[in-house]
């Protein structure tokens, strides 16, 4: 074990944390109705909580279990059968490794939750939640991270997908996800309404920039100058994005809003994550410059070109930014571009029958939207008996 590896993990774990809750609750609870944000912080702490015991029971053991280059890990490990304070992955601690990798599968269902908050039940985030990290993000994560199928020396040959912080793995499943549900689900009554409360945008995008430290720096697994560039570069990444996201919205409409600028922070953050580990200063310029406008632009397809209401653009963002950045990768010369694209290609493919099936199989169990009274009168005080605002609106 390595003191120093160990200290700086243990500071990432909670970084990353901090990144759910409360960063993304409030980023996300800032972009909905009035009426509607408790019921956002409630689906991202519920998640938080359930994620962390199915994580314990199955999820690690899925992701992490031994197996060689294999679709899904052994059972080993689930419920940390075997792991003690003694246990070793690495040059850390197992369970503190356990922990950090906790972190990653609550933020990943609950990025989900931008594509459905406003017309969900409470049910269906539970139900679909946790099937879904189950057996759609664990596996994938066996397979880059865990040592499967598409890693080095699987499918792909020695040079196997590289994906460091989670392109493939986090965004680009949770982009998919996030735009199946919302073309299964429908557009929204109010799909118009701005945004309740931009500064809780700002701050939640601010929480979420800083958390991202631990998120793309913490994936290093020590305390080192590799970690220290994945910090610099997410960092560079971001700000370039967020002034182009913001100069681009000035050129198309005349003014750079904030909630413009801060979603443009996100998707310099998404892009940067897969590359944060093989890229430097002036490629991460590159990658955020360009992730600023090409998200922008996605969010326009998405929501005008093919009238799909992902509420809050998981997809534009996670998804286009995540895949991009596993692209950029190569381009850069640190992958394959067989292993780059072949694995955005399998994973996608995966993602959308999983989730498909997954979808299905959860409107038998729970109803998947809200009924049309309950929408218009807001989720907080139908669904979960609270309101943050005394409002008419």
């Amino acid at each position: 074990m390595n003191g120093a590896d160990t200290a700086w993990i243990i500071v990432a774990t909670a970084l990353v944390l901090f990144m759910s809750l409360p960063g993304l609750a409030l980023f996300y609870g800032g972009l909905v109705r009035a009426r509607n944000v408790l019921s956002v912080f409630m689906h991202v702490y519920a998640i938080a909580c359930l994620m962390s015991i199915l994580w314990l029971a199955f999820g690690y053991t899925i992701a992490f279990g031994d197996a060689t280059h294999g679709w899904f890990g052994s059972l080993d490990k689930a419920f940390l059968s075997g792991v003690t304070t003694d246990s070793l992955s690495g040059t850390l601690p197992e369970v503190l490794f356990f922990a950090f990798q906790m972190t990653f599968a609550i933020i990943t269902p609950a990025l989900i939750v931008g594509a459905y908050v406003e017309r969900v039940g409470f049910g269906f985030v539970l139900t679909f939640s946790s099937l879904w990290m189950l057996l759609c993000y664990a596996p994938v994560v066996h397979w880059i991270w865990g040592g499967g199928a598409l890693a080095d020396g699987g499918i792909f040959g020695e040079i196997g997908t590289r994906d460091f912080a989670g392109g493939i793995v986090v965004h680009e499943t949770a982009g998919i996800a996030a735009l199946m549900i919302a073309v299964a689900l429908g557009p929204r009554k109010h799909r118009t309404t701005p945004p309740h409360a931009p500064w809780m945008v700002f701050v939640g995008a601010a929480m979420l920039w800083v958390g991202w430290f631990g998120f793309n720096g913490g994936s290093q697994l020590a305390a080192d100058g590799g970690a220290a560039m994945a910090i610099t570069v997410t960092h560079i990444s971001a700000a370039t994005a967020s002034l182009t996201w913001a100069l681009w919205e000035r050129i198309k409409y005349g003014k750079a809003s904030l909630v413009g600028i801060v979603t443009g922070t996100i998707a310099g953050l998404a892009s940067i994550t897969p590359a944060s580990g093989f890229v430097g200063p002036i490629a991460a310029l590159i990658i955020g410059a360009v992730a600023g406008i090409l998200c922008q632009e996605a969010v326009n397809v998405v929501r005008n070109k093919l009238n799909i209401d992902d509420t809050l653009d998981v997809f534009a963002v996670h998804g286009v930014g995540g895949i991009f950045g596993t692209i950029m990768i190569a381009v850069f010369g640190q992958g394959s571009f067989v292993a780059q694209f072949g694995a955005l290609i399998i994973v996608g493919v995966f993602t959308f029958v999983v989730t498909y099936v997954l979808i299905k199989l959860t409107a038998v169990i729970t109803p998947l939207r809200v009924d049309a009274e309950t929408e218009v009168n807001g989720l907080d005080l139908s669904a979960h008996g609270e309101r943050a605002y005394d409002i008419t609106s």
